[in-house]
């Protein structure tokens, strides 16, 4: 057995979950409502408030999914209680971040145009700048996978460089840098 695959998921309190035909799993919770189309092959039942993933056979295929499923559930279920979250940090002189009418992101990142950036649906952006700190951009939402594609899209917007470390990076992220050209120094 799948050692994540076989852990139960724990219901949280105000959380249902429904198995409608054709293994379509919906979870509602108090920050919204979330969706997933689940292979017919895996099996999914729900008792004591909790859900149990199973699998009808040993093979690859069914060992793979029985795990990717019981996981997809799992961030399901966080989302639609908690949320998620992930914040970049942009640096760089000039680089500026800043929300204007409504959700839009204007973003400056050294190009000779402003970069404007409208969220996909379910996902909230926020910029915030304090003085003498690099521009924080915040990402929020229930679909961790959402989140984490729109925190990418907007870090490949301009990705850290590393002679100088400018450019998007993730809160916390350590950019490798390397040495810059040492050219007039030395033996002619």
């Amino acid at each position: 057995m799948s050692r994540i695959g076989k852990m139960p998921v724990k219901l949280e309190k105000g959380v249902s979950v429904n198995v409608g035909s054709g293994n379509l799993v919906t979870v509602k919770g108090p920050k919204g409502e979330l969706t997933l189309q689940v292979d017919p092959d895996i099996t999914i039942s729900q008792e004591d408030g909790t859900i149990h993933v199973s699998r009808p056979t040993d093979q690859n295929r069914h060992r793979a999914m029985h795990g990717l499923y019981r996981s997809l559930i799992t961030n399901m279920v966080t989302g639609v209680t908690k949320g998620y979250q992930i914040q970049l940090e942009i640096i760089g002189v000039g680089f500026r971040a800043q929300i204007i009418s409504g959700n839009i992101l204007e973003i400056a990142l050294g190009y000779s145009h402003p970069i404007y950036f409208v969220p996909p649906a379910g996902i909230s952006v926020s910029a915030e700048q304090a003085r003498g700190q690099n521009p924080i951009m915040t990402i929020d939402g229930i679909d961790k996978q959402l989140v984490g594609q729109v925190a990418a899209k907007l870090r490949a917007l301009r990705p850290p460089e590393p002679y100088k470390g400018k450019g998007v990076r993730y809160r916390g992220e350590e950019v490798r840098r390397k040495a810059g050209k040492t050219g007039g120094k030395g033996k002619k």
